[in-house]
């Protein structure tokens, strides 16, 4: 008997695959402060969530929700503008289907961004950390229950899910730019509340450098299909109990926007250089 999420995922890419004839060779999730990456790229097609059958539609203010193809420079991206959160009430599979889904349509690298907290005493709001590894204790794994056999094996090897060619692009072009960039552990919570002083204690004795409420799930379903993955998340603000203010979406927002610009630089350059590494 076939799987029903990965009928649901096939659905989803026919859908896709009638409405837009695009194959992507990197894939890109904009996080917080990146909504405005597509004005870097050649548009061929914008296809918005609500018109993909089935597909998972993002609730969350800031996250537009919708895909796009193009060119950014010559190098065929597809952009996911907005992405769905385990928090919005969604079953894991769905909060992960999109990034099989990009993966189905012939992407071979995921880039993954977000806006996080940061841990590590040495960051500061604005702050830029290239996500070299992820604890993913704190979220459910996607992989849980029937293996798809379709898209990899059962008990897939995490030693280097963000792969080092890739990262060496991105320390490249951060020099290149004379952008600080950090490097670090970053973890998963489910949200949507944000974390307690004790468990930003915890999480810091665990050896987490930022926290946020995404990425490491859509990162096991993109190692679990072979997909060469990196990621940078956005400090937006201190974690719980590291700043006097309360926390608010509003504010990780608005440092996120106002990192906007070099993280646009960061991304967009660290595309054009990965390009030649897939």
């Amino acid at each position: 008997m076939s799987d029903p999420r990965y009928e649901k995922l096939k659905k989803c890419y026919e859908c896709v695959k009638a409405k837009v004839d695009f194959k992507p060779d990197i894939a890109v999730v904009l996080g917080s402060g990146l909504g405005n990456f597509a004005d870097n790229v050649d548009v061929t097609a914008t296809l918005p969530y609500n018109e993909i059958e089935g597909f998972p539609v993002s609730t969350v203010p800031g996250h537009k929700g919708q895909f796009i193809f193009g060119y950014l420079d010559g190098v065929s991206v597809v952009l996911m503008q907005g992405r769905v959160h385990y928090y919005e009430g969604y079953d894991i599979s769905d909060v992960v289907l999109p990034t099989r889904l990009m993966g189905m349509m012939g992407a071979k690298a995921l880039f993954l961004t977000n806006a996080s907290g940061g841990i590590n005493p040495d960051y500061h709001a604005g702050a830029f950390m290239m996500i070299k590894d992820h604890i993913s204790s704190f979220a459910p794994n996607p992989l849980i229950g029937p293996n798809i056999e379709e898209l990899g094996t059962r008990f897939p090897d995490m030693s280097h899910v963000y792969d080092e060619d890739l990262q060496d692009a991105i320390r490249s072009v951060a020099y290149d730019y004379d952008i600080e960039l950090f490097e670090g552990v970053y973890a998963q919570l489910t949200g949507p509340s944000f974390e307690s002083p004790a468990e930003i204690r915890m999480l810091g004795k665990l050896g987490v450098d930022a926290v946020g409420m995404s990425t490491v799930v859509e990162a096991i379903a993109a190692n679990h299909m072979g997909m060469k993955i990196c990621g940078i998340s956005c400090v937006a603000n201190l974690a719980a109990g590291l700043s006097p203010n309360p926390l608010t979406h509003e504010e990780v927002q608005e440092a996120a926007n106002q990192a906007a610009p070099k993280f646009t630089i960061l991304v967009r350059e660290s595309v054009k250089k990965i390009a030649g590494l897939i």
